[in-house]
């Protein structure tokens, strides 16, 4: 082969070379592109399904325990929809009794948990105003908090010195009991009520509404009616215990508004402050011993005032606290808290500091309540 002949075949080669070479780079530059392309729609949609999570909470996991709290200038608010104009029953919503800002705008606490609550509401509860929030309009079940809209319908409708039947349907209610109402005896109403407040009683529930209404079923429709009337635009009521989860929910802000409204009620307000009570009941003895299961009362929170605690497996130990102090009332709210009783104290005394009050020397809540 000549000279020219292998010149025009190196030439050749260099050419393919090149050809080669620029198909590679079209090549890296086509999958960078699709490479950045996949990479925007993930962020994207990590940032909607993000935003999206606050409005979450009947199918979420069960929370978790942790002893430790900390402050931490994270404000913890979700964004929230915008309140309905009916319950989840349907009804046309009324007018809420206290002005809750839920924009977490001008909240003074700043506090959250290693391990939180699935939501809460730290407020006032003579004025509204919120001190602290976690995901105040999220959709929880309830559980035994729904005995505090069961309470707020007797007193609405009875005398204290009513009788009231111990029905069958009453002795043989699940969960949480009085345990010693004596079946076909006639109960005196007041009586009723401290077991369904302080020992949170599944069969005072099941007695009261029957009482009431003629049915559960009847006084559950009772409880939807007035938590409408009440502007409670996220809570749904299916038993008067709370016992039985499916469709029995609310949220954090509408438990508030309700705790106001108990509290201003002066046979509720009477109860839920007691430790203990020893009323008549017709049994062996004539009477019945009844303790208050709320930690901020078993362990002696100073001014504690209230109001209610609830647990089941799907709800997890929630409370509604309440405590007053030189004028100051506060409520708190916990959904789902792995640490009930310690959570609490924490964010009330931070929200009586926020009211320039001294901390008060009280006994600590154990950890695990």
């Amino acid at each position: 082969m000549n000279d020219s002949r292998l010149l025009e075949l190196e030439r050749e080669l260099r050419r393919r070379k090149r050809a080669a070479a620029r198909v590679r780079r079209q090549q890296r530059r086509r999958l960078t592109r699709i490479v950045l392309a996949v990479v925007t729609v993930a962020v994207v949609a990590v940032v909607a399904v993000t935003k999206l999570l606050p409005a979450v909470g009947l199918d979420g996991g069960p929370g978790t325990s942790d002893a430790h709290t900390r402050s931490d200038p994270a404000r913890h608010v979700a964004t929230q929809p915008p309140r309905p104009t009916r319950s989840p029953s349907g009804l046309p919503l009324g007018r809420t009794p206290l002005d809750l800002d839920l924009s977490g705008a001008d909240d003074p606490v700043q506090a959250s948990f290693h391990k939180p609550p699935r939501a809460g509401l730290l407020f006032d509860l003579s004025s509204g105003r919120v001190l602290w929030q976690l995901n105040p309009l999220t959709h929880l079940h309830i559980a035994s908090l729904t005995k505090m809209m069961t309470a707020l319908r007797v007193v609405r409708s009875t005398h204290p010195d009513e009788d009231v039947l111990v029905t069958k349907a009453a002795v043989e209610a699940g969960g949480s009991k009085v345990g010693v109402l004596p079946l076909g005896k006639q109960v005196v109403l007041r009586t009723m009520l401290y077991g369904l407040l302080l020992p949170s009683g599944n069969d005072a529930a099941m007695a009261l509404a029957q009482h009431v209404s003629g049915s559960a079923g009847a006084f559950v429709e009772t409880m939807n009616a007035e938590a409408a009337r009440l502007g409670m635009g996220c809570t749904h009521y299916t038993s008067p215990s709370g016992y039985i989860n499916a469709r029995n929910y609310s949220c954090a802000a509408d438990l508030a508004e309700l705790a106001h409204v108990d509290l201003e009620q002066p046979r509720i307000a009477h109860i839920v402050r007691a430790a203990k009570a020893v009323e008549p009941l017709p049994i062996k003895g004539g009477e019945v011993w009844l303790y208050n299961n709320n930690p901020l009362l078993v362990y002696g929170y100073p001014g504690a005032t209230g109001l209610k605690t609830g647990y089941t497996e799907l709800a997890g130990d929630c409370l509604v606290g309440t405590a007053e102090r030189d004028g100051v009332r506060l409520g708190v709210v916990l959904l789902h808290s792995p640490e009930l009783g310690r959570q609490a104290e924490f964010l009330l005394n931070r929200g009586f500091e926020a009211y320039g009050q001294a901390p008060v020397e009280a006994p600590a809540v154990p950890p695990g309540r």
